[in-house]
C-alpha cells in the first residue's frame, strides 16, 4: 500500500451517486461457474505493473520477491472484471513485510501517473494485524481498519497458506480470511477493473528478498449470490444517508434522512430552528455566524433518547471551524450556551484555537471534549472540505469508544475513577454526575461555523444476559 492521501474527488462520486445498487444475482447456471486466473505452471493471463520486484512461478504457486527501492509491485489480470466472487490462498515467509490483493484497479491514468489505485484486500503480519481489511491504494487510504472488527486480527498466520475470499456484488464488498467474515464496505466507486497480486515496497536490507506465494486462484463471474455474513459486523458504507438491507437486519436506523429535519428540534424549544440550519443536498447543515456559540439557530436534538449505542455520523469543515456531537444530552442544565453532554469534539486543529486550549490536546478532533485526547493517527485526517466519518459507541457496561474514519482513537468508562478524575479537572467539574446519565439526547452543536452531516445512523445496544 502507498502512503500518500489523494481524496479530493471521492466526496464528488460518492455524492453523484445517491442511489444503492443491491447486488446483482444472475439465474444459476448447470455448469461450475468457477475459472482458474492461474494455471499453475505459468504467468500467462497476467502482467507486472509498476515497481520492479520479481514474480515467478515455483511449485505450483505465484512466487513475489521483495527488491530495495523498487516501490510497490503488482501482478495484475490482463482481464478486468465487474462483479465476482474470488478464492485464493496466500502465504508470507516473514512479518517485515506486507501483501494484498487489488479488487476493481486500474493503473497509469491522470493523476495517477504510474501508480496502481483501487480497493485492495490487505495482508497484513505486522503487530497491527489487519489482514483483510480493506485499503484504497495510492487514494483514499484506510476504508476499513481492523479496529472495527477487532476480532479478526487473529485469523492471519505468518509461514503457512491463508486462504481469502472476496466478493464484489453490485456496490457491495465483503472479505473472508481463513472462513471468518472480516470486512464490509459499500463504495459506489469503481464498477469493474482489474484483479492483482502486490509485493510491497521495502526499504530495509532485513525486508529485502522476502517472499509471498499465491495459489489456487480462481474466480466466479457468473451464477452470483451474495454471501451471507452470518455475525453482525459494522459496514462502512459511503452511500451518502442510506442503509444496506444488512444494515437495517442487525438494527440499524437512519437518524437523518437526506431530505428533512425529522426526527430532531431546538435544543431550547419543540420545534426545528426556523434559522441556522439548512437542509439541502443531502446534508445537514449549521450555518455561519461569526463563530458565536448558539446565537443562531442553536444547537439540535434528537427527539428520542439513547442508552446504548452505536453512533455513525459523516461531517465536512470548512477552514477554521467548530463543532461538535454530543450525547447523554438531558438538556436539564438549562446551559445558556451549548447544551451539556459528552462531547465528540468536531474542529480544524489547524486553524482554530480551541485546539491549543484545554490539557495536553483534549480538544482537538474526535477527542472527549476537555476530558480526554484522541489519539489520533494523521492518516486518518482526512482534509478540510472532505468528508470524516466520526463514531461513538457506548456500551451498556458504560464502557464508550471514539472512532475517526475506522480507527479508535480513544476509550473510557463512563462513572469510572478515571473520568471522575477527569471531571474534576475539566469545565465541567461544576455540574453534578456529569456524563453519567443513564439516557440522553444526541446533539449537533452550533458553534457559529459552517459545518455539514450526513449518513448520520444509530444502533442501539442491549444489554446481553448470559444463561447459566
Amino acid at each position: 500500500m502507498l502512503e500518500k492521501v489523494t481524496v479530493a474527488t471521492v466526496g464528488a462520486i460518492c455524492a453523484a451517486t445517491m442511489a444503492f445498487i443491491p447486488p446483482r444475482p444472475v439465474p444459476s447456471k448447470a455448469a461450475d461457474a468457477w475459472q482458474n486466473l492461474f494455471d499453475g505452471k505459468t504467468l500467462t493471463g497476467w502482467k507486472r505493473l509498476a515497481g520492479t520486484a520479481d514474480y515467478k512461478v515455483e511449485n505450483g504457486a505465484i512466487v513475489g520477491t521483495t527488491v530495495m527501492n523498487s516501490g510497490n509491485t503488482f501482478l495484475v489480470t490482463e482481464k478486468e472484471y465487474g462483479d465476482f466472487q474470488l478464492e485464493l490462498d496466500i502465504m508470507l515467509e516473514s512479518n517485515v513485510s506486507n501483501s494484498g490483493v487489488q479488487t476493481r484497479s486500474h493503473f497509469n491514468t491522470p493523476g495517477f501517473e504510474n501508480k496502481v489505485y483501487g480497493r485492495q484486500v490487505e495482508i497484513d503480519p505486522s503487530e497491527r494485524s489487519w489482514s483483510g481489511g480493506v485499503y484504497d491504494e495510492a487514494r483514499r487510504q484506510w476504508l476499513y481498519p481492523l479496529d472495527l472488527n477487532p476480532k479478526a486480527k487473529l485469523l492471519f498466520k505468518v509461514g503457512q497458506y491463508n486462504h481469502i475470499k472476496i466478493e464484489c456484488i453490485g456496490n457491495e464488498m465483503k472479505t473472508w480470511l481463513n472462513g471468518t467474515p472480516v470486512a464490509y464496505v459499500v463504495d459506489p466507486v469503481d464498477a469493474n477493473g482489474f484483479i492483482g497480486l502486490q509485493v510491497h515496497g521495502i526499504t530495509t536490507k532485513e525486508q529485502e528478498g522476502k517472499k509471498v506465494y499465491f495459489k489456487n486462484i480462481k474466480i466466479k463471474t457468473t451464477d452470483l449470490q451474495p454471501s451471507a455474513f452470518p455475525t453482525d459486523i459494522y459496514v462502512v458504507n459511503f452511500m451518502p444517508n442510506l442503509l444496506t438491507p444488512y444494515e437495517k437486519q442487525h438494527g440499524w436506523k437512519l437518524l437523518f434522512d437526506g431530505k428533512s429535519s425529522t426526527g430532531w428540534r431546538s435544543a431550547k424549544g419543540t420545534a426545528f430552528p426556523a434559522k441556522g440550519w439548512q437542509v439541502a443536498d443531502g446534508t445537514m447543515s449549521v450555518l455561519p455566524s461569526e463563530g458565536k456559540e448558539s446565537t443562531n439557530g442553536g444547537d439540535i436534538v434528537t427527539t428520542d433518547q439513547y442508552k446504548a449505542f452505536d453512533l455513525s455520523f459523516e461531517f465536512k469543515l470548512t477552514p477554521g471551524a467548530n463543532s461538535g456531537v454530543k450525547y447523554f444530552v438531558t438538556l436539564a442544565e438549562k446551559s445558556e450556551g451549548s447544551a451539556i453532554g459528552l462531547e465528540y469534539q468536531v474542529l480544524d486543529d489547524e486553524l482554530h484555537p480551541d485546539a491549543k486550549l484545554g490539557r495536553d490536546g483534549n480538544r482537538t478532533l474526535a477527542s472527549l471534549y476537555d476530558l480526554k485526547k484522541a489519539d489520533k493517527n494523521p492518516r486518518f485526517i482526512h482534509k478540510i472540505g472532505e468528508w470524516n466519518v466520526g463514531r461513538v459507541v457506548v456500551y451498556p457496561d458504560n464502557r464508550v469508544e471514539h472512532y475517526l474514519n475506522g480507527a479508535k482513537v480513544l476509550e473510557y468508562t463512563r462513572g469510572s475513577k478515571e473520568f471522575k478524575d477527569l471531571v474534576a479537572l475539566s469545565k465541567y467539574k461544576i455540574w453534578p454526575n456529569f456524563g453519567e446519565a443513564p439516557a440522553g439526547h444526541i446533539l449537533l452543536q452550533d458553534h457559529g461555523n459552517n459545518v455539514s452531516f450526513r449518513s448520520i445512523k444509530i444502533k442501539e445496544l442491549k444489554q446481553v444476559v448470559s444463561m447459566k
